[in-house]
C-alpha cells in the first residue's frame, strides 16, 4: 500500500514538473509599473513588441505617453486596452500633455475607453510650458494653472477618472512673483479634483525633500515616478544612483501613494532603454517596492 502511494506521489510530482516546464518564462508574479515614456522610441517603432518586452521584464502596470489624434500609439483606445490585457499589463495612468479646455471632453472619453484610472497633466498645458537653454519654466502664473487644473479635474471626476499633476524641478522654485508653484497648487487646487504625481528625481534635482512634502500635504501624492540620479546628476536605473528610495518608501502611506511608475527619461553610456528597465525592475524589488 505504501509503495503504491509513493508511486502515485512520484507520478503526480513528475506531472507537475512537466506542466511547469510549459509555462511561459514571464509567469512569475509581476510587480510595479513602467512609464512608457522610457521606451518611447521603441514604442514608436514597434509598440506591441515593446509592450511584450515590458511584460517579460516583470512589470504589471503601465503609464502611457503616446496619445495623438484619438489613438494611443496609433491604436484606438479599445484596441490598446485589448493589447495590454493580452500581455498581462494593466493600464493605470496616461500623460495627456496636449489637453486643452476645448479638447478635454473628447480626450477624457478616449482615456476612459482605454481603461486608464489616472489622467496625468505632465507639464503646464495649453502653451504655458517653456523649455530652453535656461531649463524649464512656465508662463501665466500659478493661479492661472490652478484654475485650469481644477476645471480639468472636475471634468475628469465626472467621467470617473482622477486628475494628477506631474512635477519637474521648476515648480519648486520661486517664480517672478516669488510664488512657489507647487506649494500654490497644493494649497489652492481642490483635492477632490486635483492631486499629484510626484517625480522623485525632479524633486531631488530641485533640492527639495519629498518626505517634507508628504508631511505638509499628506495624502496628496497618489502616484510616484521612481527614477534614480547618478553622481553627475543624470538619470539612472533605479538602485544605481544616490536617491534613498527606501527612506522615501517608508512614508508611502503618509504620501497617499497608490501606484508608482519606473521612469528613465534618457539613458547614457550605451545603455538601451529596454536594458535600463530590466535593471530598474531588479532595483525596485531589492528596495522593497511591490
Amino acid at each position: 500500500m505504501l509503495i503504491k502511494r509513493t508511486k502515485s506521489l512520484l507520478k503526480f510530482g513528475l506531472a507537475m514538473l512537466l506542466l511547469l516546464s510549459f509555462l511561459p518564462s514571464n509567469a512569475q508574479k509581476k510587480v510595479g509599473g513602467l512609464a512608457l515614456y522610457t521606451v518611447r522610441n521603441d514604442m514608436g517603432t514597434n509598440a506591441k513588441a515593446t509592450l511584450l518586452a515590458v511584460s517579460e521584464a516583470g512589470y504589471k502596470n503601465v503609464e502611457a505617453a503616446g496619445y495623438n489624434d484619438g489613438k494611443f500609439y496609433n491604436m484606438p483606445p479599445e484596441q490598446f486596452k485589448k493589447v495590454l490585457k493580452s500581455l498581462g499589463l494593466k493600464p493605470v495612468s496616461t500623460h495627456q500633455g496636449s489637453v486643452t479646455l476645448d479638447n478635454a471632453d473628447a480626450m477624457i472619453a478616449d482615456v476612459k475607453a482605454a481603461g486608464f484610472k489616472y489622467f496625468v497633466i505632465p507639464v503646464p498645458p495649453m502653451g504655458l510650458f517653456k523649455s530652453g537653454e535656461n531649463g524649464m519654466s512656465m508662463t501665466g502664473g500659478a493661479e492661472n494653472l490652478a484654475n485650469i487644473l481644477d476645471t480639468l479635474g472636475e471634468k475628469c471626476a465626472k467621467a470617473g477618472l482622477q486628475l494628477l499633476y506631474h512635477n519637474h524641478d521648476f515648480e519648486f522654485k520661486k517664480d517672478a512673483d516669488s510664488v512657489v508653484t507647487i506649494d500654490y497648487l497644493l494649497e489652492n487646487c481642490n483635492p477632490k479634483y486635483v492631486n499629484f504625481q510626484m517625480d522623485l528625481f525632479w524633486v531631488t534635482k530641485a533640492g527639495a525633500d519629498p518626505i517634507a512634502y508628504f508631511e505638509k500635504y499628506p495624502g496628496r501624492f497618489k502616484m510616484w515616478h521612481v527614477k534614480d540620479m547618478d553622481e553627475q546628476g543624470r538619470f539612472a536605473p533605479v538602485g544605481k544612483g544616490k536617491i534613498d528610495f527606501a527612506k522615501i518608501l517608508a512614508k508611502k502611506k503618509l504620501s497617499g501613494m497608490k501606484y508608482y511608475m519606473v521612469e528613465q527619461d534618457r539613458t547614457f553610456d550605451g545603455m538601451k532603454p529596454l536594458e535600463a528597465i530590466e535593471i530598474s525592475h531588479k532595483g525596485i524589488k531589492k528596495i522593497g517596492f511591490n
